[in-house]
């Protein structure tokens, strides 16, 4: 239990903190999510461990996917949000799917994940995946992921490709592109 713990202090400081600081309008958007209250009844969350949330990592479709591991409190994820909203939308009738994994805790689900979702109006599925064993399931993703956020997986059938990194639309867009062959 004190190794989770650690492990999520250290993902907190480690995953979002080189940017946080240089994003001024995610300080902004988080303010105006907390700032005024958002009815939030229609917004379900899909929560998985991740026994439940593997099969989304392993599709045997002919589908592109592109799952997002972000959450509410990393800024360099809030910052990139659009850029896979965008893909999700120019991208739709090219047979890719985004999934945005909210790694956000359960006791921000109710008072800042739905509200940001609702706000946002995200389109992309949201999912939230709620294991507290990530030094199971990290290197289960991808044997090289150190646990911090954002990160991403893209992968068709077979072929998967990992990235621990922020993305601007331009990169994504290039990535996603290498697996429409």
């Amino acid at each position: 239990m004190k190794l989770n713990v650690l492990i999520i202090v250290i993902l907190l400081m480690t995953g979002c903190k080189e940017n946080s600081k240089t994003t001024p309008v995610n300080e902004e958007i988080t303010k105006d999510v907390a700032s005024h209250t958002v009815n939030t009844a229609d917004v379900e969350l899909e929560i998985y461990d991740f026994a439940g949330f593997e099969k989304f990592l392993n599709k045997k479709d002919n589908k592109i996917y592109v799952v997002n591991f972000w959450a509410t409190w990393c800024a360099p994820c809030v910052k990139e949000l659009p850029y896979f909203e965008k893909l999700n939308t120019e991208y739709k009738n090219k047979n890719v799917e985004v999934i945005l994994v909210s790694l956000d805790f359960p006791h921000m689900y109710d008072k800042k994940l739905k509200p940001f979702i609702k706000e946002k109006a995200l389109k992309s599925k949201v999912i939230v995946l709620d294991d507290p064993d990530m030094n199971t399931w990290i290197p289960k993703v991808d044997e090289s992921w150190s646990g911090s956020i954002p990160a991403t997986v893209i992968y068709k059938n077979e072929t998967s490709k990992f990235y621990e990194q922020s993305f601007n639309y331009e990169e994504l867009d290039k990535e996603v592109n290498q697996f429409l062959n």
